[in-house]
Order: C-alpha cells, then sequence, then structure tokens
C-alpha cells in the first residue's frame, strides 16, 4: 500500500515538472515571436533624411525643385532634391535604395541644415508616380432627326432644328450734307475721347517673379562694393594683330596635342599675373587688424585669378588658383573646366572661394567699353571688350589693325593713378607682344 503512494506521488511530480517545461517553452516562443515581429516592424519604418551640411558660412537655403515624386523607385545616391543658396546650389542625394513616401516640405520654402526634408521607404520597390486618368474626348453631338411620337405614325415626319433666322443686314446709312460749321462752332466741339479699345491694352500684362538666393547675393555685393571701394577705372586701347596672328597659328596643334582649345583668356590671365608680380598693390586686398584695431593691407606672392563666367542664374566668378605657376596651356584648361563647371551647375564653395584679382570678359557679349565693378575684397577689376577694326597710325601711315579697349577698375584706397596706369600699360604690352612674356624673369 506504502509503495502504490509513493509511486503516485512520483508520478504528480513528474506531471507538474511537464507541464512547468511546457509553460515555459510556451513563453519562450511567445517572446521570441514577439521581439522578432518588433524587429520587423523596425526594418519597415522610412527613414527620414534632413538637410545636409552645406558650407561653414550657409546654414539656410531654399528648396527649388523636388527632382522626384512620392511613390517613385529611386537608387542609392540618386538626387532627391536641389535646394538653391546665394552661392551654389546643393543636390539632396537618396541615402540608400527605396520608395520615396512623403516630402516634408513644398517647393520655394526656406530650409535650414538638419532639418527634415523628405521620408525614404529603404529597400522597397516603387514605381511611377500614379498618373491622372485621361479624360476621353467627348464625341460632339451633332443635330439629330427627331420625330413627333405624338403624331400618327403615317403622319411623322423627319424634323431638325431649325437654324436661327440671320439677323437684319443693316444699311449702311448716307452721311447727309450738314451746313458748313462757323469758326466758333469748332473751338466749341470738343475732342472725341480716346478709344479704349484696340490691341495696345492688351499687351500690358506684368510678370512677377521672386529674386532668388543668388541674385540677392549678388546686388547685396555689388553695392558693398560700390559703398565701400573708392573706385576709378582706366581705360586703353590694345591692338590685337600679334596676338591674333599666334593664336590662328598654334590653336590646331594645341588643340591637337593637349586637348584645349587656346582663346585670348590664357593671354591676359598670363600677362595679368607677370604685371601682378610687378605691381604687388594691384593683388593686395584690405582687411581688419587681427588685433582688432584699425585695418591693415595684405600682400600675396600667389595669385588666384577669379574669372567672370556668366550663367543663367547670375555671374560667378570661379578661381584660378596659383595662376603664377601655370603656363597658357594650363590656364586656358583650368578656365574651360571651371566654365563647363559653371553651366552645369556643378561649381562647389572651393571653386569660388578667395582670388586676388578679376578679369571680366564682356566682349564676348559685344560690349565696345564698360566700367567692371571690384569684387570685394579685392584691389582691381580687369575688363575685357570686343575687337572692333579701327583705324591707326602706325610709322606715320593710316592702317586698319583690330583694337580691344581694355578697362581696369581700381581702388584708390590701395592705388594710385601711377601704379594703376602702369599695370594697364604693361598688359598691352604683353598682348602686342606675347613674346616679351618669355623674357620675364
Amino acid at each position: 500500500m506504502l509503495s502504490k503512494r509513493i509511486v503516485a506521488v512520483a508520478r504528480r511530480r513528474e506531471l507538474s515538472r511537464g507541464l512547468f517545461c511546457q509553460t515555459q517553452n510556451t513563453m519562450r516562443g511567445m517572446i521570441m515571436a514577439r521581439s522578432q515581429f518588433h524587429t520587423t516592424t523596425l526594418l519597415l519604418e522610412p527613414q527620414t533624411v534632413k538637410v545636409p551640411q552645406m558650407a561653414e558660412s550657409i546654414t539656410e537655403g531654399t528648396l527649388k525643385q523636388w527632382q522626384k515624386k512620392i511613390g517613385e523607385h529611386v537608387e542609392q545616391d540618386e538626387e532627391i532634391a536641389t535646394i538653391e543658396t546665394d552661392k551654389i546650389d546643393v543636390s539632396v542625394n537618396a541615402p540608400q535604395a527605396g520608395k520615396l513616401v512623403e516630402l516634408l516640405v513644398n517647393e520655394e520654402d526656406t530650409v535650414t541644415v538638419g532639418q527634415d526634408l523628405f521620408r525614404i521607404d529603404i529597400g522597397a520597390e516603387g514605381g511611377a508616380p500614379a498618373a491622372k486618368p485621361m479624360e476621353e474626348p467627348k464625341a460632339e453631338k451633332l443635330p439629330q432627326e427627331t420625330k413627333d411620337v405624338t403624331e400618327p405614325k403615317d403622319q411623322q415626319v423627319n424634323k431638325t432644328p431649325k437654324e436661327p433666322p440671320p439677323p437684319p443686314r443693316q444699311e449702311p446709312k448716307t452721311e447727309q450734307a450738314t451746313p458748313a460749321t462757323s469758326k466758333k462752332d469748332q473751338s466749341d466741339a470738343k475732342p472725341p475721347p480716346p478709344s479704349s479699345g484696340g490691341n495696345r491694352s492688351e499687351n500690358r500684362s506684368e510678370t512677377r517673379v521672386k529674386m532668388n538666393r543668388m541674385r540677392m547675393r549678388i546686388a547685396e555685393r555689388l553695392k558693398e562694393s560700390q559703398n565701400s571701394a573708392a573706385s576709378l577705372t582706366t581705360f586703353n586701347e590694345i591692338d590685337m594683330s600679334s596676338l591674333m596672328s599666334f593664336r590662328s597659328k598654334y590653336k590646331d596643334e594645341v588643340l591637337k596635342q593637349h586637348e584645349v582649345k587656346l582663346g585670348f583668356m590664357s593671354a591676359f590671365a598670363k600677362a595679368s599675373v607677370l604685371a601682378l608680380q610687378e605691381i604687388p598693390a594691384a593683388n593686395a586686398s584690405i582687411e581688419d587688424s587681427l588685433d582688432g584695431k584699425g585695418q591693415d593691407i595684405v600682400y600675396r606672392d600667389y595669385v588666384d585669378v577669379s574669372v567672370a563666367v556668366a550663367t543663367p542664374k547670375g555671374l560667378v566668378t570661379p578661381v584660378v588658383r596659383n595662376a603664377e605657376t601655370l603656363s597658357m596651356i594650363g590656364i586656358e584648361r583650368e578656365i574651360a573646366e571651371l566654365g563647363k563647371k559653371a553651366r552645369d551647375g556643378k561649381l562647389t564653395l572651393e571653386d569660388m572661394a578667395g582670388g586676388t584679382f578679376t578679369i571680366s570678359n564682356g566682349g564676348v557679349f559685344g560690349s565696345l567699353y564698360g566700367t567692371p565693378i571690384i569684387n570685394l575684397p579685392q584691389a582691381a577689376v580687369l575688363g575685357m571688350h570686343a575687337i572692333k577694326d579701327k583705324p591707326v597710325v602706325v610709322d606715320g601711315q593710316i592702317v586698319i589693325r583690330p583694337i580691344m579697349v581694355v578697362a581696369l577698375t581700381y581702388d584708390h584706397r590701395l592705388l594710385d593713378g601711377r601704379e594703376a596706369v602702369t599695370f594697364l600699360v604693361r598688359v598691352k604690352e604683353y598682348i602686342e607682344d606675347p613674346r616679351k612674356m618669355l623674357l620675364v624673369a
């Protein structure tokens, strides 16, 4: 009897232990399932992309355009939006491939660095945005034949809607002879009021466009230059015969060997570099003292030439750095690369930062004369203009020569008239005889 009780107690304990293990395994399974479900939810949550860091001096911009729409699939590093700043356009790219699920700002909104911009579902497949269903063209209703169902069948006739009768034709009124009016009656008669109709009033429309950030920055900089610098402009004429002959002789060879088109800009840049080394004040700038007391004149041993390039959004001045170490071909290659980046909107802040002297070529647009504005804090800017044939006196004879008018606008706080005129004369001498540039030590 005792042995039976012992066996029963043992069975109860074994059964309880089994139930406990089963319950424990069930709870473990539920916890693991919950953990897996939670992890999957985190993986499927869309990622928020913020406005990237643009530059140290730029903290905000204008969202100019969304390149993608909600629901579209984007690849990694594909451009999603363009942010316009007062200096450059910044592209915002997708961090990973996925589907664009939400746009958090609208076009033309001002955005700041670190602000939420859009949300992307990483890894999700997207498609083209849903297009609006096209409305089927409605068929024009033609006049249909109608039958009067109230009439007997044998009396029904085809009836079509009658067109309204044409308006009665007005016969032109014949002018009746009127007696001649006296001068007094003519003086008392008032002139007829001007007609308000006609095409003149139809062309008096106006279009109001928001000024972009780059245009506002350019306006601010130019006005600052006018208010700060003591600007003065000196002019001279350059006979371009020798340089044009030089270019015509070697341009094909340079293009074949170096894949660079030889132009006039490289020659003027090289001549300016040599003249700046002779007149260092034209390559200097006025800056605040490091101790905060007064101002200093900063002279530089290097020459960074800013080249003015016109773009659809405004004038930009990318920089050819260390131009004193480059040959004419090297300068031409740098100018070509910077010009292409400017036209494609790919310039960076590093491409435009700095600059110690500026060259502006308004001649490509046909300008004959002009007074360029100094690009602060620089001390001077050289303006090139169009080449025109003019009669000039050479060795007592009147001959026709291709002449370019050049202008140098300089800051009179740094340069006196003697230095400015000397600088421009040196440029003239180097361009009229390019071989002189090889003789400078």
